[in-house]
């Protein structure tokens, strides 16, 4: 088979695009909001619990959905998970009232909670330790894009065909993706076109825990009762609630609190998941640039940015304090631009932390705290927000992510190698 060179970048952008279609399904409900709210006859709690539906579903079945691409590995794993979102998505077309698509919102999220936990696998079996972030930063662009093309896209659809177009236009995409995952990923020990000089720069660069072959799996409840587990799964709890809240409320707050019409919804609520891409990407190289010229380590290295991150959503914290809602938008821009930075960087500290066989366990895990925190955040959000207003629960989000960041700081350690699997020689050496 002919060799392809950079090959382990033609896996991150297959790995980007699938985090594309999969962001793309679950921020296709924020856009469309306002006229299914209307048209369904649901109210704000309501959409609220939706939402809520999502959270949970997702948060429950990420250490699930981790421990199975763990099990059944990469290449499978991705693409049952995502045939099912697809097909779901495509299914919330049919909903008749605010319970149905509550429904298929929990199955959406159910379905979907693969995506981050594939994605950091696929990176830790393709990239070398000093790459990581890089790649981790342009895969997790995938989660921004989606984001950012669900505006033009959704309105298009309202104005074209209505709402139910939208899903199963979505649906149609991730079906499609899943076929091109079969047909083009495979593991860097049995893809063709891997040349050696590429494979010896992957294994070279990899940690013990990604290279030596022998290094023992942890149980799920090692995992889960370690320091390192709880230096992400802390920050997770805290900092998750932001995107959360960018995903499914900034068109709404556009239209309610800042009174913008549709097609201002559709040309500017894409703007802060662009600033989110830049954050991905700039996250990932910010990493290695302090690595090489402060003379730190990587683990180091990534709690840097995890601290600019945090210090950053500085921004979002004072939307409240300015009357333009063009300053506005500008402000929740340097939102996402901080969130993923921060986000992306926590990724990162994961893959540094964990083993081949547990990163995306671990990652799932650390997801399911996340999301379970976004969930409880969500439903507060939906009480308070109409008796209090936005701004003072983004102050309450930027709180978070710099407590959050304090706790990788002080928690974060580097990773302790697993002990090696016993040999048959070595059993009968230490019973002899």
């Amino acid at each position: 088979m002919r060799k392809i060179k950079g090959l382990r970048w033609w896996m991150v952008s297959l790995v980007t695009t699938g985090l594309i279609v999969n962001y793309l399904a679950r921020n296709t409900l924020s856009v469309a909001a306002p006229t299914l709210m209307t048209e369904l006859n649901i109210s704000t709690e309501q959409y609220a619990h939706i939402v809520v539906a999502w959270q949970l579903c997702y948060a429950f079945m990420q250490p699930i959905a981790g421990y199975i691409v763990d099990l059944i590995g990469t290449k499978l794993g991705f693409a049952i998970f995502a045939l099912a979102w697809s097909l779901v998505c495509a299914g919330a077309a049919f909903s008749t009232g605010w319970a149905s698509l509550a429904f298929f919102r929990g199955a959406l999220g159910a379905s979907e909670a693969a995506g981050i936990p594939a994605g950091v696998k696929a990176v830790t079996e393709w990239f070398p330790a000093k790459e990581r972030s890089v790649a981790i930063g342009w895969f997790n662009i995938g989660s921004s894009i989606g984001a950012l093309l669900a505006p033009p896209l959704v309105v298009w659809a309202l104005l074209n065909g209505g709402w139910e177009t939208a899903f199963i236009i979505v649906g149609v995409v991730g079906i499609v993706w899943t076929f091109l995952w079969m047909l083009f990923y495979q593991h860097p020990r049995r893809h063709g076109g891997l040349s050696e000089a590429e494979r010896e720069h992957i294994v070279g660069g990899q940690e013990a825990q990604y290279s030596d072959p022998n290094v023992r799996k942890r149980r799920w409840t090692e995992i889960i009762t370690s320091r390192n587990f709880w230096a992400i799964g802390l920050p997770r709890i805290l900092s998750e609630p932001a995107w959360q809240t960018f995903n499914a409320w900034i068109p709404l707050y556009m239209m309610t609190e800042r009174h913008m019409n549709l097609k201002e919804v559709a040309m500017f609520a894409w703007l802060p998941f662009l600033a989110a891409d830049i954050g991905c990407v700039l996250g990932g190289y910010l990493s290695p640039f302090c690595h090489k010229h402060f003379k730190v380590s990587l683990l180091t290295s990534r709690k840097i940015v995890v601290v600019f991150g945090a210090i950053c959503m500085v921004g979002p914290a004072c939307v409240g304090i300015v009357a333009s809602p063009y300053a506005a938008i500008a402000l929740l821009c340097v939102g996402g631009f901080a969130h993923q930075t921060l986000s992306g960087a926590l990724y990162s500290v994961t893959s540094d932390m964990f083993g081949k066989h547990e990163v995306a366990t671990a990652t799932g895990m650390g997801g399911m705290m996340g999301y379970l925190g976004a969930a409880a955040f969500t439903l507060v959000f939906g009480v308070l927000v109409t008796k209090i207003g936005y701004a003072p629960l983004f102050v309450v989000l930027a709180a978070f992510d710099l407590v959050a960041a304090a706790i990788v700081c002080l928690m974060a350690r580097e990773h302790l190698r697993a002990a090696p699997e016993p040999t048959p020689a070595g059993t009968a050496a230490a019973t002899s």
